[in-house]
């Protein structure tokens, strides 16, 4: 997710496309009006809440193809994988697993061949249509934050966060829930 979080990050900055996935601080805020939101205890360990990503998401951002596909909730873990594709040609992948701890969730990532990254599930919030689930690692050089919002009428946004040689960073990967063969979206 490194990788491909810096290098999606620099293409999307440089393409002007900045402007969707950065406010004018450097960061979107995607939390619903403080009035309306309803916030879990995340020192629970039930990986459940998240069973919803089971099965294929994929979206296209300038020209990359990115697909996370999740296998269904299993001794109370979710496993995953990812990948982002440019020009017909794998750019990254990465292992994900989202698992209880002691202390917590936490979605782990191994990108494309480098060490693992554990970040805690810190929040999980929730308005009139979206659930927002936020993990947080603030020792990890970028991203700081994975958040997972899933949003109305069967999509996805995956934002990685958090602070890259000084300056505020945000990427969205919008994604909708698609048959994990064909590629084609899923309607419900």
């Amino acid at each position: 997710m490194i990788k491909r979080a810096i290098s999606v990050a620099i293409l999307l900055s440089c393409t002007g496309l900045a402007a969707f996935v950065a406010g004018p601080t450097g960061a979107q805020t995607v939390a619903a009006p403080a009035a309306s939101v309803k916030t879990a205890d995340t020192t629970t360990t039930d990986v459940g809440a998240l069973a919803w990503l089971d099965g294929c998401w994929g979206g296209t951002v300038n020209q990359r193809d990115f697909r996370e596909q999740w296998s269904p909730l299993r001794g109370g873990m979710l496993l995953g994988v990812g990948s982002t594709v440019f020009q017909g040609k794998l750019q990254s992948y990465e292992y994900l697993r989202i698992e209880p701890r002691v202390d917590g969730v936490y979605y782990v990532a191994i990108p494309s061949g480098q060490k693992e990254d554990a970040f805690r599930l810190v929040s999980v919030t929730t308005d009139d249509k979206d659930t927002i689930f936020t993990f947080s690692n603030p020792e990890h050089d970028f991203p700081q934050r994975i958040i997972y919002r899933r949003a109305t009428e069967g999509w996805l946004y995956a934002t990685i966060e958090g602070k890259l040689k000084g300056e505020d960073r945000q990427v969205i990967y919008p994604m909708r829930h698609i048959d994990c063969a064909s590629g084609t979206f899923i309607t419900k």
